[in-house]
């Protein structure tokens, strides 16, 4: 199966109830374990790729990773842009063959928000690409994006639909009190909020900074119009810390097949955990 866009995984999800997940991912040891995850479970599944990620890689790399897994598999994967900023370099992974973007504006002002985003959205779809954007920002740190709390801003659910229609994105990733990395403290995620976007808005939702929410909020999230959600950081902490535990235990490893093994179990383990909670198994 070739990769696909999010539009029809996220229309999916809104009719069957459920999220699909996306995994942030860095080189071709975390593609395979979120893919070879992803299909035990028969779950679709979203490869999220930041900035940070694509210039470590490399595009072309990244791009043709992900598409031999896609081929390898009989499950619906997605490459995703998550987190970028420039229209030019999401020009660019567009015609390298990504079929699934975000254009996070959401630092701008409104009305800079729909300009940048409606640029997006024009030349993506014109490529049957679909786009994803933000409204309100989340605090915390994605790769190098780095948002002061005092700076986080909710999303205002009057203007999520007008965003919505002035746009034409096919998903929004809202600001509900989340935030990107591990919490310093316990998140109060506005329930409320998250309700009234979704009765004025019918596009697919997104929940960014998953990591480290608790699974009943999680499943409250999508039961309130979520359909996908972004794990990144407890994916990368998982990893990192079994391979320390085994140079810890074996101090002269230096084979990284080897080193890497401990670190690609507990991120399967994880992956595994969240699937269940976004109630994605076995849905294709």
């Amino acid at each position: 199966m070739a990769l696909v866009s999010t539009r029809q995984m996220l229309l999916d999800a809104q009719a069957g109830g459920y999220a699909v997940p996306a995994f942030n991912i860095h080189n071709l040891e975390t593609v395979r374990v979120v893919v070879e995850t992803a299909a035990e479970m028969r779950s679709p599944v979203i490869l999220a790729g930041t900035p940070g990620t694509i210039s470590y890689a490399g595009a072309k790399y990244i791009v043709d990773i992900a598409e031999a897994a896609s081929q390898l598999h009989d499950i619906p994967i997605a490459l995703h842009l998550d987190h970028h900023e420039s229209f030019e370099s999401i020009k660019a992974l567009i015609d390298l063959g990504v079929k699934s973007v975000m254009i996070d504006g959401s630092h701008h002002d409104f009305e800079e928000n729909i300009r940048i985003v409606s640029e997006v959205v024009k030349y993506a779809h014109a490529r049957d690409v679909t786009v994803e954007a933000e409204l309100g920002r989340l605090g915390g740190q994605e790769d190098d994006l780095i948002v002061d709390e005092k700076d986080a801003l909710y999303t205002n659910p009057a203007q999520a639909a007008e965003f919505i229609e002035r746009t034409g994105i096919d998903s929004l990733a809202v600001a509900i009190g989340t935030a990107h990395g591990m919490y310093k403290s316990e998140p109060k995620l506005d329930f409320e909020r998250l309700a009234e976007i979704r009765e004025q808005t019918t596009a697919p939702l997104v929940l960014h900074g998953a990591s480290g929410i608790d699974r009943e909020d999680i499943r409250k999230t999508i039961e309130l119009g979520v359909t996908k959600v972004n794990v990144a950081t407890e994916l990368k902490i998982a990893f990192s810390d079994k391979v320390k535990e085994h140079f810890i235990d074996n101090p002269e490893a230096n084979d990284p097949r080897k080193y890497m093994e401990p670190g690609k179990e507990a991120m399967a383990n994880l992956i595994r955990e969240k699937i269940d909670i976004c109630n994605s198994a076995n849905r294709v």
